[in-house]
């Protein structure tokens, strides 16, 4: 078997995981985990009528200018464009700063820890109709160029997310899961709770999150690229909607032949380093691989997809994202990287509706879904892949699935959020609402945050008992009779 000796060693560290995992104060990895490690600080303004928080807090001031990319509905309520600048670009200069002491709370007005000129605007996709927007910031100098800052104790960069929790009424997805995911997988976006004043105005509690691209010094992805040298080590892609930059969106087997309706772009290198030399070099790379896990070799240890992946990556990916049912991924939202080890990797992005949380329909935790999507449709007709597949799952189960870790996960995030729950909920309570819901069918919405926790936890509950009694049907998608007759059709 390919992946024996693989196995072992997984199953080697998953035997201390077992011990350890219950009671890790921090991550395993070296994962921050904010509501584990932050420091107990005394609330110095108590009673003062100064906004104090123990989240982080970052103030941002854009002059009374309306932050562009909101979405513009047109009568059937869907979005037909997006608010732009006066200059009809679609972000705007600004200023943000960002309060975090160590030991005192955080109020407006004290001496920001990171203070930064940035340009802003509204990101996502249906997430831009919603009334709590997301954000998008490069921090920049005084002349434009790139400011990277260390914030809120993660690595130095330019590039970051401001993510709105407004969908997800727990306010804990993207938080929760990116943590999780980045002590299984190689990497995942690292993350902090904050809170947010924009010109003044509370907006609620927010996730600072790392955007997925490349970095320095060990921050987050390993890659590099020199423009005038035309080389690059490794690349970032994304399987979505598109993109408006033609250079970036590459014409790979998979859409050419029309196995995908979705797009996949260039995330890095960015434009202002892609050269068409480089864009064609990278196509014809990815093309290479996937023409190698579509083809009859598939599972050939030198011809086949096993040479060009980490398989460990591929398979944590498909099992974090069975657990929760975020079936975006594979389809929309999809990032897949090469990184300077020469393999490809998977890399976990936007949790946001994970968990039953689907605006359009109910999420049933009856089912699998993940060897439907365009690169395990294949991968998991290799008999040797399942079967790692589902002893990785049955490892997991004792360590980071654990039911009762993930139950106190959640818990234990929810008391370090504190008051600053009912803070964020005095702005957006009314969501709560019976006339306003945003989940089909009605009956799904919670009514308290009390209630879209307790549903969080039923789901996981649910969906755990089914994949412990089910995760050996996946065996069913490399059998002998599919794969000979997939192959049949195939050739």
């Amino acid at each position: 078997m390919k992946y024996k000796v693989l196995g072992a060693a997984v199953c080697i560290c998953a035997i201390l995981l077992s011990i350890a995992a219950p009671l890790l104060e921090g991550g395993a990895r070296g994962r921050v985990h904010q509501h584990l490690t932050a420091s107990v600080k005394e609330d110095d303004a108590q009673d003062t009528g100064v906004f104090s928080t123990h989240l982080p807090l970052v103030e941002i001031d854009t002059g009374g200018v309306e932050i562009p990319g909101k979405a513009i509905l047109g009568e059937n309520g869907m979005p037909v464009s997006y608010t732009t600048a006066a200059d009809g670009t679609d972000s705007i200069t600004a200023h943000i700063d960002i309060v975090d002491n160590e030991t005192t709370y955080n109020h407006m007005g004290d001496t920001p820890t990171v203070s930064s000129d940035i340009e802003i605007h509204v990101r996502g996709n249906s997430s831009r109709t919603f009334d709590k927007s997301s954000y998008s910031l490069r921090l920049m100098k005084e002349d434009g160029t790139n400011n990277p800052q260390q914030i809120m104790g993660m690595d130095a960069h330019h590039e970051w997310v401001l993510h709105g929790p407004y969908l997800d009424k727990t306010l804990l997805r993207n938080y929760m899961w990116y943590n999780i995911g980045g002590e299984i997988m190689d990497y995942a976006p690292n993350v902090r709770f904050c809170e947010v004043i924009l010109n003044g105005v509370y907006q609620g509690v927010y996730v600072m999150l790392e955007n997925i691209t490349a970095g320095s010094d060990g921050a987050r992805l390993n890659m590099t690229v020199s423009a005038k040298r035309n080389t690059f080590s490794g690349y970032l892609l994304r399987l979505d909607r598109g993109t408006d930059l033609p250079i970036k969106q590459i014409d790979t087997f998979t859409y050419y032949t029309k196995r995908t309706q979705q797009v996949i772009n260039i995330v890095y290198p960015g434009i202002s380093n892609l050269t068409p030399e480089i864009a064609e070099e990278i196509r014809q790379d990815f093309s290479d691989f996937e023409k190698a896990l579509y083809s009859y070799d598939y599972d050939n240890e030198k011809y086949g997809y096993a040479a060009q992946i980490d398989v460990e990556s591929f398979i944590d990916y498909f099992l974090i994202n069975e657990l929760t049912c975020n079936y975006d991924a594979g389809w929309l939202s999809t990032y897949i990287y090469k990184d300077t080890s020469g393999l490809f990797r998977m890399c976990l992005w936007d949790m946001n509706s994970a968990c039953d949380n689907y605006q359009e329909s109910q999420t049933e935790p009856q089912s699998f879904q993940m060897q439907n999507c365009l690169w395990y449709f294949m991968l998991i007709k290799d008999e040797d892949f399942t079967e790692a597949l589902i002893d990785r799952y049955w490892q997991l189960r004792k360590t980071w699935f654990d039911e009762d870790y993930l139950n106190r996960y959640i818990d234990e995030t929810v008391a370090y959020l504190g008051d600053a729950v009912e803070r964020n909920y005095s702005v957006w309570g009314y969501s709560f609402g019976s006339e306003y819901n945003m989940l089909l069918p009605e009956e799904r919405n919670p009514r308290s945050y009390e209630e879209s926790v307790e549903q969080m936890k039923d789901f996981l509950s649910a969906r755990i008992a089914w994949m412990d009694a089910n995760i050996d049907t996946l065996r069913q998608y490399s059998a002998d009779s599919k794969v000979k007759k997939f192959n049949e059709n195939a050739n």
